[in-house]
């Protein structure tokens, strides 16, 4: 059995890829959610993380970090986590390797927060192109082999590695295309990813660097979060 440990799903898009894949392909696992402390979590996460960061995936005495590290670690063990055509699956390496890469600017102007609408206070150049670079993979990849995910009929790690950025779209109400648009509306009605946004509405943790990185963005319009006051919130699950 996998052991994946994550942190809190409102916040980590990186914890989200690995998830959601594994979700999606039925791939059985634990889930141990550690949730982000302020300030450095180096020491916590050290403790199961070698790199002090999530996700981390144990797998019996192997232990796999980074969230590309972990799907090539389980395309080597389970069908479907790339296509089986050499040329989408070469497709969707590439793709995902620039979203593991790239997009400093959508990250930094739009860090993942699944429970707020944000108004951007600006839509600089450098976002407004990484958008539009957003726009003209999924486009591609939809008209290319045929939808409805990325590479085709099935979701693979190509959708899973972008799967934070539909939440990123809905979040800031990013401008996309008519089918990029709808591709993000995919993503946000899969049974995972609906699964994944109903319980970080649920968590009772706040950490206060990612709330005041979206105040700073912009103006926060709505947060469907359920209320916890903050001498009831834990530290840890629990």
């Amino acid at each position: 059995m996998y052991t994946l440990y994550i942190a809190n799903k409102n916040y980590s898009s990186w914890s989200l890829r690995p998830w959601v894949l594994m979700q999606a392909l039925a791939i059985p696992f634990e889930e141990r959610l550690v949730p982000l402390e302020s300030g450095s979590c180096w020491d916590s996460y050290r403790k199961f993380s070698p790199n002090g960061r999530v996700p981390c995936l144990h797998h019996g005495d192997t232990v796999v970090w980074d969230s590309l590290a972990i799907v090539e670690y389980l395309a080597e063990r389970h069908d479907g986590v790339w296509p089986a055509d050499r040329t989408s699956r070469a497709w969707a390496r590439s793709v995902a390797s620039e979203m593991h890469s790239g997009f400093g600017a959508l990250r930094s102007r739009c860090g993942m927060n699944c429970a707020l609408r944000v108004r951007l206070n600006d839509v600089p150049a450098a976002l407004q192109a990484d958008i539009a670079r957003i726009d003209e993979i999924w486009t591609e990849g939809l008209g290319r082999f045929g939808g409805p995910w990325l590479t085709g009929g099935r979701f693979s790690a190509a959708d899973a590695f972008y799967a934070p950025v539909a939440f990123r779209v809905q979040t800031y109400d990013l401008p996309l295309s008519g089918a990029a648009r709808a591709y993000a509306e995919r993503l946000l009605a899969h049974g995972a990813m609906v699964e994944w946004y109903r319980a970080g509405l649920a968590e009772p943790w706040r950490e206060e660097s990612h709330e005041a990185e979206v105040r700073q963005a912009g103006t926060v319009v709505a947060d469907y979060r359920q209320a916890v006051p903050e001498q009831d919130r834990p530290t840890r699950p629990g």
